[in-house]
């Protein structure tokens, strides 16, 4: 029987890459202090188990010589062999748990060793259990991970990463990202049950969750031609993502959208139909602001960068569009951009226009009202393609509306 518990050790440790020298350790530590109560022992036991066949002995320490003046304790001890007729049982009992507490410890220290540089990374899970307070979700098997949507009234201490409105039907595939890595050997104090909770947590309202969709939908971002600069989100409602190019032949925007918006509509869908506005972003503070409250137009940009405050001219038609349902789009334009953002529209801010300096009035934004191009064809078709910021006419007919202007005499005025 101890022969062929010690085969079940060893093959239990090449199963979970336990050291077994060190399993068997910590089952004397255990066995000892269980003997000592046991037996009564007043100074304690020691414990060994036979390498080979597995047999448990039990020996009483005995105190000798004189006890340390300055502790009262004794320092030497003569071993008496107390083994009792049933160590076996009483070993099997205390192997079966110090098995499992050591090797659920070993695969969340294995865990921990792994993705604790994974944090901030993607992950793909199958839902496992969902409960009022979290959700499991099994990255593969034996590890599992946690999506914790505590109450937070109840459970301050606790983490919310659910978006409102969620909810997980049992093996359904999710994506999410990695936030923490709970420390096995932390010593830090935790919040109830954490121990026995999955050490890997994971969020699907977490800003950089965006970035990693459109890393993974969009090939330019993950090679790096388009760079998500920055990221403001309502989780599961509306977010915003600011996007830039290092090609100047490339336009960010339309790659993060797609060909009919195949890719953000993927990004939309993982997101459980979140809103996702995509802007380019300028290192001009004021176009930022400006590309950051689309789709509303924007007249003027008045940007304070001491005070780190903008001001921001809207037309009349414009103003409700502009700051949002309840100052949603005004609320995640600052989060963007960074920036403080006050929102007028043209009639209240005329007069506080009127009294600007020359100065400063040059530095406002006016792109002026967006429209088609104003060309027409010789089949009588107006240009479907938007005019250029400045102009009448698009990128492709600008140069054609001027030899036609310039080659007709009579037309000059």
């Amino acid at each position: 029987m101890a022969s062929q518990m010690m085969e079940a050790l060893e093959l239990l440790c090449q199963e979970k890459h336990i050291d077994q020298l060190y399993l068997i350790d910590r089952l004397e530590q255990s066995l000892a202090k269980s003997y000592t109560d046991v037996l009564h022992l007043p100074f304690g036991a020691r414990v060994t188990i036979d390498r080979q066949t597995g047999h448990v002995y039990v020996y009483e320490l005995v105190p000798k010589g004189e006890e340390d003046p300055e502790t009262g304790e004794y320092t030497e001890f003569d071993e008496v062999d107390v083994t009792p007729a049933d160590t076996s049982r009483i070993a099997a009992q205390h192997a079966k748990a110090e098995i499992k507490a050591i090797v659920r410890n070993a695969a969340r220290v294995q865990i921990y060793e792994e993705f604790s540089q994974r944090v901030g990374d993607i992950i793909t899970g199958t839902v496992l259990q969902t409960t009022p307070d979290f959700t499991i979700i099994k990255i593969r098997e034996g590890v599992e991970a946690e999506l914790p949507h505590f109450d937070q009234r109840r459970f301050p201490d606790e983490r919310n990463e659910r978006p409102a409105g969620e909810r997980y039907a049992h093996n359904q595939r999710l994506r999410a990202i990695i936030i923490d890595v709970r420390d096995p050997n932390s010593t830090q104090p935790v919040v109830r049950g954490e121990r026995q909770r999955p050490p890997i947590v994971v969020s699907r309202t977490h800003p950089d969750l965006l970035r990693r969709l459109f890393e993974l939908e969009v090939p330019e971002v993950y090679d790096g031609v388009v760079e998500v600069r920055s990221v403001a989100r309502e989780p599961g409602v509306r977010s915003k993502v600011a996007v830039s190019s290092n090609d100047d032949r490339l336009d960010p925007v339309g790659a993060c959208v797609g060909p009919k918006g195949s890719r953000v509509r993927t990004v939309v869908s993982e997101l459980r139909g979140e809103r996702v506005d995509v802007v380019l972003w300028s290192d001009d503070p004021a176009r930022r602001v400006a590309a950051a409250l689309s789709p509303a137009r924007v007249s003027r940009v008045i940007v304070d960068e001491e005070s780190n405050y903008a001001t921001v001219i809207v037309p009349d038609d414009q103003l409700s569009l502009a700051i949002g349902k309840e100052g949603q789009n005004a609320r995640l334009a600052a989060r963007l951009t960074g920036l403080h953002i006050d929102i007028k529209n043209e009639s209240l801010a005329a007069g506080v226009l009127r009294d600007l300096p020359r100065a400063v009035e040059d530095d406002l934004v006016d792109d002026g009202e967006a429209h088609r191009c104003e060309y027409v064809g010789a089949n009588g078709i107006q240009c479907r393609n938007m005019a250029r910021p400045g102009s009448r006419y698009c990128g492709v007919h600008e140069a054609v509306a001027s030899a036609e202007v310039s080659s007709d005499p009579d037309s000059l005025i």
